[in-house]
């Protein structure tokens, strides 16, 4: 079984309460981990359509605020 070196992160079904912090929480361990994070936006429609960028400690810093999703969502 291979590590695991990468991960993806994408927000589908509508807004909800705590979706940016669970973004930001995931992301922040992950390279806490050691792992690289690739946010996926707009949901499955940007995962068909190569809408993925790098996510980062600092692109998820200031976002637990913030209402909707900073990934959009589908």
């Amino acid at each position: 079984m291979s590590n695991i070196t990468c991960i993806g992160l994408l927000t589908s079904g509508g807004d909800a309460p705590g979706m940016n912090a669970a973004i930001r929480a995931v992301t922040r361990a992950a390279i806490y981990n050691g792992w690289k994070v690739k946010g996926i936006y707009r949901g499955y429609e940007g995962l068909i359509n190569n809408e993925i960028k790098d996510l980062s400690t600092e692109s998820v810093s200031n976002t637990i605020q913030r209402g909707g999703t900073i990934l959009k969502t589908a």
